[in-house]
C-alpha cells in the first residue's frame, strides 16, 4: 500500500488552537462540567446572512476546513469526508421543540433539513463548489477513524490525490441536561477532576472540530504519515494488550518502536481502566494524555490527532500532556488509543513524515 500523508491540520477546541502559539499556552480544564469551544470571529470567514442560518458545528467545521485547505494549498479536494457522533444536534433539538410546541402542525422545514448529520460535509462542499465524493460517518467515538480509513483506501486505490477529512461535534442544552441526569457528566461534588487517578464516574463534556488534508504526496508542510488504523466496537479489559500487540505486529513494530502513546484518559474511573492496562505495555515510551485539554466528546480523538501531528512536526512534547518522564531524542512513531465510555475502541498509528 502506498504512503498516505497528513499535509495539514486545523482544530477548533476549548484551547485557542487556531492561534499559532497555542502549543505553549495549553491549559488544563478540571473544574467545569461543560466547556464550550473557543470560537473564531465567524464574520471573517462566513457572510453574516449565511452564518445566522448555520448551527455551531457547521460554522466550526467551515472555518477549520478553510484553515486545513489553506495550509495544504488545496482549493478543491478530491473528496470530503466528515465524521461526527451527534451531528447537527442543535437544529435537531430546535426541530423537535417546534414539533411539540406547534402540536405537529405548521412546521418550517429549515431546522429539519439542517439537522441531518451530513449537513456539515454538504455545507463545506457548497462553499467550495466541490462536486466530488462527499460522505459522512456517524460512528460515535470512532467516526474520525472510519473517515481516515475511507480516505486512506481511496488514496491507496488511486481514486483521489488529496482528501479533506474532518470530525466535529457540538453541545446542546437538552442533551447536556440529559447527560447530567444519567451521570455521563461528572457531579459537582466530584470536582476538581484528577484525570489519571479518578475514583468517580463521569466526564467533563466539551465540543470541537478538527480537519486534516490527506494526500498521496509528501509536501514541505507534511506533518505525518498515516500508517494504519484499527477499530473494535467492543473489547474486554483483559483483551486490551493483545488488541494493541496484534496491531503493532501487523505493522512490523514492537512496543519499543513506539516513541509516544497518546491515551484518552477522561477521568471516568469505570472506563479509564483500558488506558491503565495499556500503560503496562509501554515502559520505555513517552506516555501522554489529552482530554484534560480537550474535554470529552464523541470525536475528541480529532484533538489528539491534531496534537500528535504537531508533536511529530515540532519534535516536542508539551509538559502538560506528559504522564511519565520518558523523553526520546527523536519522535518517529506515535500510537493513539481512544474509546468513549468503554465502547468503540480505535488505534491510529502515525509516523514522522
Amino acid at each position: 500500500m502506498s504512503v498516505v500523508y497528513i499535509n495539514s491540520a486545523a482544530c477548533i477546541s476549548i484551547q485557542d488552537t487556531l492561534n499559532a502559539q497555542f502549543f505553549q499556552n495549553l491549559k488544563s480544564e478540571n473544574f467545569t462540567q461543560i466547556v464550550k469551544a473557543i470560537e473564531p470571529n465567524y464574520k471573517e470567514f462566513i457572510p453574516p446572512a449565511m452564518s445566522r442560518r448555520m448551527s455551531k458545528t457547521v460554522k466550526m467545521s467551515s472555518v477549520a476546513s478553510h484553515f486545513a485547505l489553506k495550509e495544504a494549498g488545496i482549493e478543491k479536494p478530491d473528496a470530503i469526508i466528515v465524521g461526527t457522533g451527534m451531528g447537527c444536534s442543535q437544529d435537531s433539538e430546535k426541530f423537535l421543540k417546534n414539533v411539540l410546541e406547534n402540536n405537529e402542525e405548521f412546521l418550517t422545514p429549515t431546522y429539519f433539513i439542517q439537522s441531518t448529520h451530513n449537513t456539515v460535509a454538504g455545507q463545506i462542499a457548497l462553499g467550495l463548489q466541490c462536486h466530488a465524493y462527499n460522505f459522512t460517518y456517524v460512528n460515535t467515538s470512532s467516526a474520525l477513524e472510519f473517515s481516515f480509513l475511507d480516505a486512506k483506501l481511496q488514496i491507496n486505490d488511486g481514486e483521489a490525490d488529496n482528501i479533506l477529512v474532518g470530525s466535529t461535534d457540538e453541545q446542546t442544552d437538552r442533551t447536556m441536561a440529559l447527560y447530567k441526569l444519567n451521570n455521563t457528566i461528572k457531579k459537582d461534588e466530584n470536582f476538581p477532576v484528577d484525570y489519571l487517578q479518578s475514583t468517580t464516574d463521569g466526564v467533563i463534556w466539551a465540543e470541537g472540530a478538527s480537519f486534516f488534508v490527506l494526500g498521496k504526496n509528501k509536501t514541505e508542510k507534511s506533518y505525518a504519515q498515516l500508517k494504519d488504523i484499527k477499530i473494535s466496537s467492543r473489547l474486554d479489559v483483559a483483551e486490551t494488550q493483545q488488541f494493541i500487540e496484534d496491531f503493532l505486529a501487523k505493522n512490523d513494530l514492537t512496543n519499543n518502536d513506539i516513541d509516544a502513546v497518546i491515551l484518552g484518559f477522561s477521568g471516568d474511573a469505570k472506563s479509564d481502566v483500558y488506558y491503565t492496562e495499556t500503560m503496562d505495555l509501554f515502559n520505555d515510551s513517552a506516555l501522554l494524555y489529552y482530554k484534560h485539554l480537550s474535554g470529552e466528546f464523541n470525536t475528541a480523538s480529532g484533538f489528539s490527532t491534531f496534537m500528535a501531528c504537531h508533536i511529530l512536526k515540532n519534535q516536542e512534547i508539551p509538559e502538560v500532556m506528559m504522564i511519565n518522564t520518558v523523553k526520546k531524542e527523536g519522535i518517529k512513531n506515535i500510537l493513539l488509543y481512544n474509546h468513549l465510555g468503554g465502547n468503540d475502541h480505535s488505534l491510529v498509528l502515525l509516523e514522522k513524515a
